[in-house]
């Protein structure tokens, strides 16, 4: 029976440059080399290492197979509605930005792939102004000399349905019977519940946390096995 991967596209995005750092991250075609990488890498535990090794910059392309079920890649759509800055409350229409526009050609070389499909969550509505990181780090060093700017502050957005679009697919997968292994490409203890439902169901579960020490350690405990996906090395050891 083939294999099904499950990839949370905002975990995957994160993780790219440490993965995959042949591709350029903020290019949509080179986001999509990188996931046909990662699934023709896990396949090659299954087919052989030469599966991997016939990689090229011309044949990214994911071959007929019957290892592969399908690759379910979550996301959500971009910001779309408009804000002010926190300070100087200038307008901002998230619609129009980088940002917006790189995710939604992602979203399109996503859906070209073969074998690909996209799950389409949504954002929470009430995003918000928060300190970033950064900021946050500069503020607790010098309290007494931060003056924060609009640039200190960015968007705090949460995903809404990832998890249950994901958990609804690994149940179908597992009472139909139409895989017997599973590759969760993500990080967050969310996926818990789908992954101990696969189990249940004698489904082989992999975890691919793409090299992230700060994986949730309920999902570590819950899985079959772990691999950590980084290129350029072409053939995974089972952990």
């Amino acid at each position: 029976m083939p294999t099904a991967v499950l990839v949370d596209g905002a975990f995957f995005l994160r993780r790219f440059k440490h993965c995959f750092p042949q591709f350029i991250e903020r290019d949509p075609q080179g986001i999509a080399r990188g996931l046909r990488y990662l699934v023709h890498w896990h396949l090659a535990l299954r087919v052989g290492p030469g599966h991997v090794n016939r990689l090229g910059e011309d044949k990214l392309l994911l071959e007929e197979t019957d290892a592969l079920y399908r690759v379910f890649f979550y996301d959500c759509p971009p910001l779309t509605k408009r804000m002010h800055t926190p300070l100087k409350k200038k307008s901002i229409d998230f619609g129009k930005t980088e940002d917006a526009a790189f995710r939604l050609a992602m979203h399109g070389e996503v859906q070209k792939l073969r074998k690909v499909a996209l799950r389409l969550g949504r954002l929470n509505d009430t995003s918000r102004w928060r300190l970033s990181e950064a900021a946050t780090t500069r503020m607790i060093q010098n309290p007494k000399t931060f003056v924060p700017e609009d640039a200190d502050f960015e968007i705090d957005t949460k995903q809404k349905g990832v998890d249950m679009r994901l958990g609804l697919d690994v149940a179908s997968l597992a009472f139909k019977r139409q895989v017997d292994q599973i590759v969760i490409v993500a990080a967050d203890a969310d996926f818990v519940p789908a992954a101990k439902l696969a189990r249940r169901e004698g489904i082989d579960v992999i975890l691919d946390k793409m090299g992230d020490h700060r994986a949730a350690p309920d999902l570590v405990s819950h899985v079959d096995g772990i691999r950590d996906c980084l290129c350029p090395f072409p053939y995974p050891d089972e952990k």
